[in-house]
């Protein structure tokens, strides 16, 4: 771990052990947990414990590799419909501004393993797990936490502790408590929220008929065995821990030996002048005078004794078919490892590391794993728009109203040209009509489409007719 790691921890740590003594509350997570995440959250970010410069190893940060496929499957033509009214009409509209977002916070709960979604008003954050503690739990949903966000206007640092928790399973309370201070690595001392960025939220607030928290959480499907019965998930690359390591050094040692295989000549500095008149015994000599015989880069020169002269080539042979099935064997156990069909990651030499194109019907593994995240994913919104109706009754932001949601997702079997050529069988076969092809397929509009139809039947003769 890296002093600037180490640094950054230390400073977590501090304000999280700012809000325990404020609120006198106990984290339930534990300690190896919160390492265990540090620990992934470095490898996500392309900082693993085990680069290490002096022996060659680097990242080619596959687990953000990982992350960012189980995101794009996951959210893959993803569709939230909000009916019911005014309230549904206004939750819409908070949805479809989060629609861009909706990838990344999925990459980042893959990465981190938990992440929060917290609304406040008609925003949402974001927040990861070195800000927020957890306060308790029933089964292995959040029921109270302490969220930690920071804010600086005026080179003035500013931080927000908030405590959401129920009381007696009756009142939903939220204490809001900022500080302010001239170093963002202290938190400074108390100030008025209506002093703070955070003036338009109240120092206290307590609702009632709440039947689950104003956040929501977004979990790993997959159980955690590190520490059993916690609320908090595992990075999806958890397991695969040790094979990311054996991945980075097989990829390093494989770029290492392309490196080192150019092509060497060694040559005795006196053949470089027919007189026999030796060269200036200094790189720079032999340089000059390589140079000036036009010799290409990869001659070096040796400094042999008399007119016994030295020449050797040098031919790296690289072993970088064997590498690359060792690459390919490792990226195999990791995509297993991480709930992906086998062969789904592979190293091609012709394209470089790509991921399969197109899933087939009988990866059932990539699938189920994929259906799993995006039951997390509907929970994890049904939970941020129960938090955001709530909020709306709090603060007026819409009139009330009942709402009702529906998912949709796309399919990650889908292949264009077979649905394509299906659907002109539906049409041959009259079972649907032309124009409805040529919107699908075609990129026409409606109008257009029914107008290119028509204009069909009327001019094609009937079959027998001159």
């Amino acid at each position: 771990m890296s002093f600037f790691t180490r640094i950054m921890r230390w400073f977590e740590s501090m304000f999280k052990k700012q809000a325990k003594e404020e609120f006198k509350i106990k984290q339930i997570t534990t300690d190896t947990m919160d390492s265990l995440i540090s620990q992934c959250a470095r490898v996500y970010v392309g900082n693993p414990d085990w680069v290490d410069s002096e022996d060659h190893i680097t990242t080619v940060n596959f687990a953000k590799t990982i992350c960012a496929e189980v995101a794009t499957l996951t959210t893959l033509a993803i569709k939230v419909q909000i009916g019911g009214g005014a309230r549904a009409d206004w939750m819409q509209s908070v949805i479809d501004n989060l629609y861009f977002q909706l990838r990344e916070w999925v990459e980042y709960g893959c990465a981190y393993g938990t992440v929060i979604l917290k609304p406040s008003g008609d925003e949402v954050s974001l927040i990861l797990p070195d800000n927020f503690i957890v306060v308790s739990k029933k089964q292995e949903n959040i029921t109270a936490a302490v969220f930690i966000d920071h804010a600086n206007v005026d080179n003035n640092y500013y931080t927000k502790l908030e405590y959401h928790r129920f009381l007696d399973d009756e009142v939903y309370m939220i204490t809001n408590k900022t500080y302010i201070s001239n170093s963002k690595e202290k938190i400074g001392d108390p100030c008025n929220i209506e002093d703070s960025p955070w003036s338009d939220l109240l120092p206290e607030v307590g609702i009632q008929g709440l039947d689950r928290p104003l956040f929501a959480v977004l979990r790993t499907p997959k159980a955690n065995n590190v520490e059993i019965g916690s609320p908090l998930g595992l990075p999806v690359y958890y397991d695969a821990l040790e094979e990311l390591k054996d991945l980075d050094i097989a990829y390093s040692r494989n770029s290492k030996e392309i490196k080192d295989s150019k092509r060497t000549v060694l040559l005795d500095s006196d053949r470089l002048l027919p007189s026999g008149m030796p060269i200036k015994n200094t790189a720079g000599g032999f340089e000059s005078a390589k140079d000036g015989l036009g010799l290409p880069d990869y001659v070096k020169a040796v400094y042999g004794d008399g007119r016994e002269t030295f020449y050797q080539e040098i031919n790296p042979t690289l072993q970088t078919d064997m590498r690359i099935t060792g690459i390919n064997n490792l990226l195999s156990q990791i995509g297993f490892k991480c709930g992906f069909a086998n062969g789904y990651f592979v190293l091609d030499q012709k394209t470089g590391m790509i991921t399969a194109t197109q899933v087939e019907a009988d990866d059932r593994r990539t699938i189920q794993t994929i259906k799993d995240t995006r039951d997390k994913l509907e929970k994890c919104i049904d939970d941020l728009l129960y938090s955001l109706n709530a909020f709306a009754d709090l603060y007026n932001l819409a009139p009330a109203g009942t709402y009702e949601v529906t998912y949709d997702f796309g399919d990650i079997t889908y292949n264009r040209e077979e649905d394509r050529m299906r659907w002109w069988q539906y049409v041959q076969a009259g079972k649907v009509p032309a124009w409805m092809y040529f919107v699908k397929f075609e990129g026409m509009t409606e109008e257009d489409a029914k107008a290119m139809a028509e204009e069909t039947k009327v001019t094609q003769p009937l079959f027998g007719e001159e």
